[in-house]
């Protein structure tokens, strides 16, 4: 076989192929799950609160209750008051007079006998009056002679006297249910002849604040702000019938540090967020609701400031209260949501909205309602200074916060809330 040539070698080579250049796959960055409409400031609060079961009720002691809501309706077992009484310190007078005195009867206890008439005996208010009372004729109006006599003007029967079950017939319901214990309540239990109430707890708040340029004492540093919300938040949870359970501080980085926070909370009924609630690249709370699967109830609010609120519930049956990290804008927001949310979970009823006049000029928001600070101003009320998101001095200052309709005009209605 002859030798190969060049050409044929060069013929029947493996031919070069070129290297292929690797294309670069780009990482999917996991976008933010889409907000809903925003709803109507009004209906937001109702939504909120309807969306818990009321918690279980317990019983618990008059010195524990205060501040907490009836589970049942506070009822008498006895009629109020429990036995004619004297209003007056006198005398309790049968017939017309003058009055024999008989003898003397004081708060506590009882004389026995009936009164005929012409006879009389001296009484303290509150003591129980003999049978046979007229009335009691007040010590200031009666003339007590050295004969043993007493004379006065002849008071119209029953004159001065409390009547048993004048308050309430043994049996009765004094105050329904869902009512939150006040020091007045309290006092009609105990006079009721009771040592316990069944109520529903308060429930549970921890609030969560986030953000990296948050000053936490002092003043802040340069670039920084220092931390309103922190002090701010556990004193309006108490106000709107929450129990705090502390603040606690979340840095946005690195991310999962929110979710990890919310989470780990256990020990709670609500978990209360501050920030994180827009869509910004630190704003971590919808995507980690999304990731939970929790379940929304609100989504953003038609109002100005505060729209970004959320409320959700986690499927372990906790709620996330998202506010905004704007002061104020926070303060709207936990009244519109969190305020209502405590509410249901106590069993009471959403509170009913003053309407009044409203004096002032904000700038127009067209579909939104906007929230501001209000002061009294004799029949009505008058918008006050400082009330931008970032602000609290128009809150801190005011009587009210007055949530102005879209359709508002200076002097118009608007219902009031209670500024905390």
């Amino acid at each position: 076989m002859p030798p190969a040539t060049a050409a044929t070698a060069t013929a029947t080579a493996t031919p070069t192929l070129p290297v292929p250049v690797p294309v670069p796959v780009p990482v999917p960055v996991p976008a933010a799950p889409p907000r809903h409409r925003e709803l109507p400031w009004e209906q937001a609060r109702t939504l909120a609160h309807g969306a818990p079961r009321p918690s279980a009720a317990r019983t618990v002691p008059l010195a524990d209750a205060a501040g907490l809501t009836l589970a049942e309706a506070l009822r008498t077992p006895l009629p109020l008051p429990a036995f004619d009484t004297a209003a007056m310190d006198g005398y309790a007078v049968a017939g017309t007079g003058p009055w024999r005195i008989r003898g003397a009867v004081r708060a506590g206890t009882v004389w026995e006998g009936a009164l005929g008439a012409g006879e009389c005996v001296e009484i303290s208010t509150g003591a129980q009056v003999p049978a046979g009372t007229r009335a009691v004729l007040p010590v200031e109006a009666a003339l007590s002679g050295a004969d043993g006599l007493v004379s006065g003007p002849v008071p119209p029967p029953g004159r001065h006297i409390r009547r048993a079950g004048e308050d309430a017939p043994a049996g009765a319901s004094l105050v329904p249910a869902g009512t939150r214990i006040g020091p007045a309540l309290l006092g009609l239990a105990a006079s009721c002849g009771h040592d316990t109430l069944p109520v529903r707890p308060a429930p549970r708040v921890r609030v969560l604040v986030t953000g990296d340029e948050l000053d936490h004492a002092g003043p802040p540093g340069p670039g920084r702000v220092r931390d309103a919300l922190g002090p701010a938040l556990p004193a309006l949870v108490a106000v709107l019938g929450g129990e705090s359970r502390g603040v606690r501080h979340v840095r946005d980085r690195p991310a999962g540090s929110l979710a990890a926070a919310v989470h780990g909370t256990r020990d709670t009924e609500v978990v209360a967020v501050t920030g994180s609630t827009s869509a910004g690249a630190t704003d971590q709370l919808r995507r980690l609701l999304a990731e939970a699967g929790a379940r929304m109830v609100v989504d953003t609010v038609a109002c100005r400031p505060g729209h970004p609120m959320l409320l959700a519930e986690l499927p372990t049956g906790r709620w996330v209260v998202g506010l905004p990290g704007n002061p104020y804008a926070a303060l709207v927001a936990a009244h519109t949501l969190l305020g209502p949310l405590i509410a249901g979970l106590c069993g009471r009823a959403l509170d009913p909205l003053p309407r009044v006049p409203v004096v002032g000029s904000v700038r127009p928001a067209p579909g939104l309602t906007r929230l501001v600070p209000v002061t009294w101003d004799g029949t009505g009320a008058r918008i006050a200074a400082g009330h931008g998101a970032a602000f609290l001095r128009g809150a801190a200052a005011g009587d009210a916060l007055a949530a102005l309709p879209p359709d508002w005009t200076d002097g118009g209605p608007a219902p009031l809330l209670s500024a905390g």
